[in-house]
């Protein structure tokens, strides 16, 4: 298992961004989700490729692939 981190970095212009590391599917947005409702209006949203894994893997045992 792979160490889970949250990063909260504050740009000088006084805006936030809020990455997560270790994380897979959409266990990110439920370990940030009250680091963002601190910080207010989200104004922009990226997924990383670990958001899609599970996913990924779900679809391709549905798919019949192992």
């Amino acid at each position: 298992m792979s160490t889970r981190t949250i990063e909260i970095i504050v740009e000088t212009n006084g805006s936030t961004r809020v990455q997560t590391r270790g994380f897979t599917g959409s266990a990110c947005i439920d370990a940030s989700r009250f680091i963002e409702e601190a910080l207010g209006k989200r104004t922009s949203k990226r997924n990383t490729p670990e958001f899609f894994q599970v996913a990924d893997e779900r679809q391709r045992l549905r798919e019949g692939g192992g």
